[in-house]
């Protein structure tokens, strides 16, 4: 309380007090600062509401002239639900405002804003999350002499209805890229555009990709693994799985994806598949010779790949490899974010990693020849990574040697020096 609302109540006391003594209205004024009108004031309130009614009261009007009456709320939440039944249309706040102005149901029509509220108030939106703090996301680190691929597709309606499916993979040191076209997105239309990659890119150390069922076998059954992930194993290719729902975390190939269709589909037009590989080979050619990514500094794709040696898949060895391979010794990373319950889930499968690292990105790897699962997090690029967690993981299947074709002649990175 200021002092000048502490005095103005220590007044209205001392008025009354004079009051009940018999003093007149000149009498009370002369030893109070005050006129006429506020000492019948408080005299007044004094009469009514005895000694509490010298507290000051709201200043607030007791009626609000923009209250909108009893039934306007009854009538949003029950044109919300009738718009929900529909069959078609909008159904948010401002197309039950634009309901409201159509059919005239309310004299006074509330404002969006109003509108939203009381729908959130009825439990029939979802209050807006709140925007969460930025966390570190542990990208790969990698050395000159560690190739990594990142693998994605996009898809593209032809007149008719045909869909096309373009599977991009690039090279991150040298920006290569890798363009094959198929019909579907199945298993093996996805190991049939990999085993191509190699055998024009070369093999890398690690590919990266999304959680697509063609990539990690679908994810339904635990421990469950699929025909690429096989194939990748096989061949000495540790895969690492970006976070679900997040395609920026896989921004690389995904812009390449924009720049095919910018610079390549939307200037053409085509009637056929057929029509499409036929003149596919004028953007990669465009790509590889005179596009000039910004990470290059100046440099094409085609230049920069004549400075490094890659270890191709030749062809004898893409025709050894069958469609069912054993599982080979080697290791999965995934990228996942911890859920607010402390947990993680990937091929099907939840893991508990602690509350202490809820909303936090960590890395997970599987060593399937260890038949060990270790959950790494970094906090920051400046702080070093750790091991956090470590469980057993089980395989219900023998675990074979890497073939000798496909051995590295170098030692492989520690898991701790790759994020």
């Amino acid at each position: 309380m200021d002092n000048k609302k502490g005095d103005d109540i220590s007044y209205r006391r001392r008025a009354i007090r004079l009051t009940i003594k018999g003093k007149r209205p000149c009498e009370i004024l002369r030893q109070i600062p005050r006129c006429r009108p506020w000492l019948r004031k408080w005299q007044q309130r004094y009469e009514q509401e005895g000694w509490a009614g010298l507290t000051s009261g709201s200043r607030g009007p007791q009626t609000s002239p923009q209250a909108y009456p009893s039934t306007a709320r009854t009538v949003v939440v029950n044109l919300r639900r009738k718009l929900v039944r529909s069959c078609v249309g909008l159904v948010g706040a401002r197309a039950v405002r634009q309901e409201i102005l159509r059919c005239r149901l309310l004299r006074e029509v509330p404002s969006v804003t109003t509108i939203k509220r009381w729908l959130q108030e009825a439990g029939l939106i979802k209050t807006a999350a709140p925007t969460p703090k930025k966390v570190y996301y542990p990208h790969p680190r990698l050395t000159k002499d560690r190739a990594l691929h990142v693998m994605d597709w996009t898809a593209r309606y032809l007149e008719g209805g045909e869909k096309v499916f373009a599977f991009h993979t690039v090279d991150w040191q040298t920006r290569a890229l890798r363009q094959t076209l198929q019909a579907d997105k199945t298993v093996a239309s996805a190991t049939g555009h990999v085993v191509e990659t190699w055998r024009r890119l070369g093999v890398p150390d690690y590919l990266q990709l999304d959680n697509d069922s063609a990539f990690n076998g679908g994810g339904k059954t635990p421990r469950r693994f699929g025909a690429f992930v096989r194939l990748a194993l096989y061949v000495g290719i540790e895969l690492i799985f970006t976070p679900p729902a997040e395609p920026q975390r896989n921004g690389l190939v995904e812009s390449v994806n924009g720049l095919w269709a910018r610079t390549f589909w939307e200037r053409n037009h085509f009637t056929s598949m057929k029509a499409v590989v036929r003149k596919s080979a004028q953007f990669t050619d465009w790509y590889a010779q005179r596009y000039f990514p910004p990470a290059l500094a100046g440099v094409t794709p085609a230049q920069a790949s004549q400075r490094v040696k890659r270890k191709r898949l030749t062809q004898t060895q893409a025709r050894s490899l069958s469609e069912r391979l054993p599982l080979t010794a080697g290791r999965l990373h995934f990228i996942r974010r911890v859920a607010a319950q402390g947990e993680i889930t990937f091929l099907g499968e939840t893991w508990r990693v602690g509350k202490r690292l809820a909303h936090q990105y960590v890395w997970v790897t599987v060593v399937t020849q260890l038949r060990r699962l270790e959950i790494y997090h970094r906090c920051s690029e400046q702080a070093a990574a750790r091991l956090v967690k470590t469980y057993a993981y089980a395989i219900g299947e023998p675990v074979h040697r890497l073939p000798p074709q496909y051995r590295r002649f170098r030692v492989r990175q520690r898991v701790l020096q790759l994020l």
